[in-house]
């Protein structure tokens, strides 16, 4: 098959890091091209690369596409040779519709004048492709993250797409919405479009990927034909960390206690639907010691719940009590909650978990402040001994405790987020999607906090996505789906067939 990307010998290097050593490969025409590595293994620095953000200079050796050597010195080179990146985070305008987004930067115009007629039509055109029956007039905000995603897809084919990057496009779905990406992806494929995926769920990437290359610490390790014969998970995985993971989740010995958090017929509405309960009349118990899943689907109320909990960060508090060590608990404001012993780990660790322009030395404290300060003044040295100890002991790999945390591996920035709420000393700790978009290295340490932490007899709620992760590392499990509690059952216990069982008949 006609190769039309070949990236050979490309190194780049930062202040004091090598990201990417003499990194090879190719893709060839109309294939799915997986990349796949740990965080920090150089995926999104080679395609930024590939895709100009880098320009030629920056980077040592040869980008050839479509038999030419090319010297990109932008991204907008770069697209003008079909060359489309959708990045994780998309870069979409949300009060904008989806005609305007599409078209963003590449407007239909005449003389200056944009023609709306022209561009509506093209955009209904691009929206039957990528399978969307949305009007081109919908606003970006009325949709899900699946539908936006399309929507990124629908623009790149505006631009004439033939090699399109998609740097993580799943990490935010659900499985329904996962499925459909994978299946527009094989179709674009037909039509000749070649794709580059970068994406962590292994299992996505041998249902889909024609090629796979890995990559770790900035190296090519191989490439594997899934042509010739299927790719096995454990040797990826093997690869991608430079050991066998035997097994995906560290082994414990569970010690649970007594009830320490108890919480009787919560309710929540909408904050700006007051009519519409997105938590409704939920009750559960948490032991010392325990980790306590909650599993369900996109939209069942998860994060809701754990939000409102937490100092009601979420929507109108309706009903309910809580009951902490016994005792009935004030939960009405976040420092309500972290006074009472919670603390709340967020699913967005970039928005919500982390000041991203800020060190490792400055985000770690943050959840506890008084502790590092005298009098109201920061005492700098107690900042960095507290941020040092932290950086050890849950092993953020970073130059040092003075690094932006928004250059850090996705792994990394969560460690900084548990960090900082273990440094507050919770009893209670609610992790949200806590392994979101990081590898399965990372994943297999932060499996191993939860565990310690739990053995310490810290008591964690864990709300996953993943089901396969929530029957790995948790005692007990309660199932959500529509803002109420539809079953509880332990782990041990547990199938995803029966999870979803509950979920079904309960009207999900």
């Amino acid at each position: 098959m006609e190769t039309i990307l070949e990236m050979r010998a490309i190194t780049k290097e930062f202040p004091g890091v090598k990201a990417l050593d003499n990194v090879s490969f190719k893709v060839r025409r109309g294939e799915i091209h997986a990349l796949v590595g740990e965080n920090g293994a150089g995926k999104s620095t080679l395609m930024k690369v590939l895709s100009g953000v880098y320009p030629h200079g920056e980077y040592d050796g040869d980008i050839v596409y479509d038999g030419e050597v090319k010297t990109f010195s932008g991204i907008r080179d770069s697209e003008r040779d079909g060359i489309i990146i959708i990045h994780q985070e998309l870069a979409l305008v949300p009060l904008l519709s989806i005609a305007e987004n599409i078209f963003l930067g590449n407007e239909r115009a005449q003389n200056g004048v944009i023609d709306w007629r022209e561009t509506n039509r093209r955009a209904e055109e691009l929206l039957a492709r990528v399978g969307l029956s949305e009007k081109p007039g919908t606003k970006i905000a009325h949709l899900g993250l699946g539908k936006q995603q399309l929507v990124e897809i629908a623009k790149a084919l505006s631009k004439e797409v033939r090699l399109l990057i998609l740097d993580e496009p799943t990490s935010s779905l659900n499985e329904q919405d996962s499925d459909a990406l994978l299946a527009l992806l094989m179709e674009l494929r037909e039509r000749g479009i070649s794709s580059i995926l970068i994406s962590h769920k292994l299992n996505e990437v041998s249902k889909v990927a024609d090629a796979i290359t890995i990559l770790r610490d900035g190296a090519t390790v191989r490439t594997l034909d899934c042509r010739a014969a299927p790719a096995r998970e454990d040797d990826v995985i093997r690869d991608m960390v430079g050991r066998a993971l035997s097994d995906r989740y560290p082994p414990r010995q569970p010690k649970i206690g007594g009830p320490v958090l108890e919480v009787r017929n919560w309710s929540v509405t909408h904050p700006i639907d007051g009519q519409r309960r997105v938590v409704d009349d939920v009750s559960f118990t948490l032991n010392k010691g325990e980790v306590l899943g909650i599993a369900g689907l996109m939209g069942a109320g998860r994060t809701e719940l754990a939000m409102s909990l937490f100092g009601r960060s979420y929507g109108q508090w309706q009903a309910g009590e809580a009951f902490v060590h016994g005792q009935k608990t004030d939960l009405s404001s976040v420092p309500k909650a972290i006074a009472a012993g919670l603390a709340y780990a967020t699913e967005d660790r970039k928005t919500f978990g982390l000041v991203l322009d800020q060190t490792i030395r400055r985000n770690v404290p943050l959840a506890n402040l008084p502790a590092i300060s005298n009098q109201g003044v920061i005492d700098k040295h107690r900042e960095s001994e507290v941020a040092e100890d932290y950086r050890r002991r849950i092993n953020i790999r970073s130059s040092s405790i003075e690094q932006a945390t928004v250059n850090l591996s996705g792994g990394n920035q969560q460690k900084v987020v548990l960090s900082k709420w273990l440094f507050a000393d919770p009893d209670i700790l609610i992790l949200d999607e806590p392994t979101r978009g990081i590898d399965v290295g990372a994943k297999f340490e932060i499996y191993t906090i939860i565990r310690d932490l739990a053995a310490a007899g810290k008591s964690l709620i864990v709300i996953s996505s993943e089901m396969p992760e929530l029957l790995g590392i948790t005692d007990r499990l309660y199932v959500m789906n529509r803002g109420r509690f539809v079953g509880e059952l332990p782990s041990a216990d547990a199938t995803q067939e029966k999870i979803m069982s509950m979920i079904v008949k309960s009207g999900g």
